[in-house]
């Protein structure tokens, strides 16, 4: 391993100016397209809720309250997609096609979308059929018991997310290099922990970017390195990159997420619920079952999650900077550190440093520039130890 410690100024690798200045645009439209969709989305629902619409369009079904609510679900769903397409289509295949992060023809991509919309679809009618007869059957704690469901769905997504769903949409298998596997093997027997196996995934058939990450709950716990960042990182970077995801094993982060979640979104449904209460017959929907006020649960949960966020993206940051600090602790190396954080800033075409208020409110990951400060202090800290 590389010893920086014999020294204070811990080296800075230089960016390419070009990828930061790609990425500084690439963001800057991102955003720009979320807001647009964001502001379509609202209008529309504030046109369903406020201009009576909803209550024509849901008012045509003869039908009872669950069948209703699915097939209602399904129109606002298909009505979605297709006022959408232009701006999914834009910044899902268009842009990271312009900026060289997508290889996938656009066969391959909308096959990605249809799978993934299927999946959403599929999730996404329990649930609301779920919701809707928890109103019905418990018209004063629906908001306790979706919490409870949805916390539980979420549960098992995490246990079949590594063996069921990604294999939908990537190629995942052991990792084959016996050499670096016995290495990183003997890195997981030094940070004591325990993960399900070390599995390599084909990010470069569809994709140039390259990430790793903790996947699944209790047996089916891996950790996953992209086959762009096996075949284009040092041993040592990989190192630091598998010491990082192992610190949220470490750390129980799975388990600090779940319960950090399951209580923001505790708190998102009762407030929802507050307000629900208090707006649902002065806007003239018969009660919270009413089919017609689909619109509005969607548009109150929506505005209650979105005030939330900063909340949420927070807590994102702290978990990983304090992976970071273990993956520095584990390696001694923050010169590999350092030089692995850039590299993925520029390959993914991240932003090195955002703009403070966009880092706050979007970012669930600390910017290279306070991955580097990071660094820095703990070469300073291992120095002044001596």
């Amino acid at each position: 391993m590389v010893d920086s410690d014999n020294s204070k100024s811990l080296p800075e690798p230089v960016l390419d100016p070009e990828r930061q200045r790609n990425a500084r645009e690439y963001a800057r439209i991102g955003r720009y397209l979320s807001l647009a969709e964001m502001a379509i989305v609202s209008i529309i629902l504030v046109l369903l809720v406020f201009a009576g619409l909803s209550e024509r369009l849901a008012g045509s079904f003869s039908l009872p309250v669950i069948p209703a609510v699915i097939i209602y679900f399904l129109i606002l769903v298909a009505a979605y997609r297709i006022i959408m397409a232009p701006i999914s289509y834009y910044r899902g295949y268009v842009l990271p096609r312009h900026y060289g992060l997508l290889k996938q023809r656009l066969s391959g991509w909308l096959g990605d979308l249809v799978k993934a919309g299927a999946l959403m679809l599929v999730l996404g009618i329990a649930i609301v059929a779920i919701v809707y007869w928890l109103i019905i059957v418990q018209p004063q704690l629906w908001w306790l018991f979706s919490w409870a469901f949805l916390v539980f769905i979420s549960l098992v997504m995490s246990v079949l997310a590594p063996v069921l769903l990604v294999p939908i949409f990537f190629k995942m298998k052991p990792l084959a290099d016996s050499e670096l596997r016995e290495r990183l093997e003997k890195l997981v027997k030094r940070a004591g922990v325990k993960i399900g196996g070390i599995y390599t995934i084909e990010f470069s058939s569809k994709s140039t970017t390259a990430n790793a990450a903790l996947m699944g709950m209790g047996r089916t716990r891996r950790i996953v390195l992209s086959d762009t960042l096996l075949s284009q990182y040092s041993t040592s970077e990989i190192e630091v990159i598998m010491a990082h995801e192992m610190a949220h094993n470490r750390h129980r982060d799975m388990l600090r997420l779940s319960v950090f979640y399951s209580a923001i979104l505790l708190v998102n449904l009762y407030a929802a619920g507050i307000i629900l209460d208090a707006v649902i017959e002065p806007l003239g929907f018969s009660g919270l079952s009413d089919v017609s006020a689909l619109p509005l649960l969607v548009l109150v949960f929506t505005v209650v999650n979105l005030l939330l966020s900063p909340i949420t993206t927070s807590y994102g940051r702290r978990l990983e900077t304090e992976a970071d600090g273990y993956a520095l602790e584990l390696t001694s190396d923050p010169v590999s550190f350092v030089s692995t954080m850039a590299r993925l800033t520029d390959q993914n075409l991240a932003e090195a440093e955002p703009n403070r208020w966009v880092e706050l409110l979007f970012h669930d990951h600390p910017s290279y520039r306070s991955r580097l400060a990071h660094a820095r202090r703990f070469a300073e800290l291992k120095q002044d130890s001596k």
